[in-house]
């Protein structure tokens, strides 16, 4: 490396904290999980699963139990954050909201099987074809 090289990297546009590795995908909660302590986090990554993922839940006492439990126990396998939150288990899973619930439902689809977070829609008013990312803004939001 000389001197030349070390100007560049000067130079260079900082890096994000903690970028998501290849096999996760950010996501934004329409509402939030609350924790304990009343704060809302929103902001969250889904790894991509494994077959191992898939198939722990048949398993499990309470999915043989309430096949509904299916989801909660699956999604508590593959979400890795959710805010600073980095040890998502079941009670975490259990305590969020149904309305993001289904969105993470969505998601976990939507990167399992299709290997994005984009979904095409169209404009209700001219009828215009276009994709959105599903990942990061509100519902409502551009």
């Amino acid at each position: 490396m000389n001197l030349a090289d070390l100007d560049e990297l000067a130079e260079a546009p900082p890096r994000s904290r903690n970028p998501a590795p290849a096999n996760e995908f950010e996501f934004e909660l329409p509402r939030g999980y609350v924790d304990k302590d009343g704060a809302v986090h929103r902001q969250g990554r889904m790894r991509l699963a494994t077959a191992r993922d898939e198939l722990r839940p048949q398993i499990d006492i309470r999915v043989k139990e309430n096949p509904a439990y299916l989801s909660v126990v699956l999604l508590s396998q593959v979400i890795t954050r959710i805010g600073e939150i980095t040890d998502v288990h079941i009670g975490i899973v259990e305590q969020m909201y149904a309305t993001d619930i289904a969105f993470l439902q969505d998601f976990y689809r939507r990167i399992n099987s299709e290997g994005h977070t984009r979904a095409g829609v169209t404009c209700p008013s001219c009828g215009t074809d276009f994709e959105v990312d599903i990942a990061g803004s509100r519902l409502g939001e551009w």
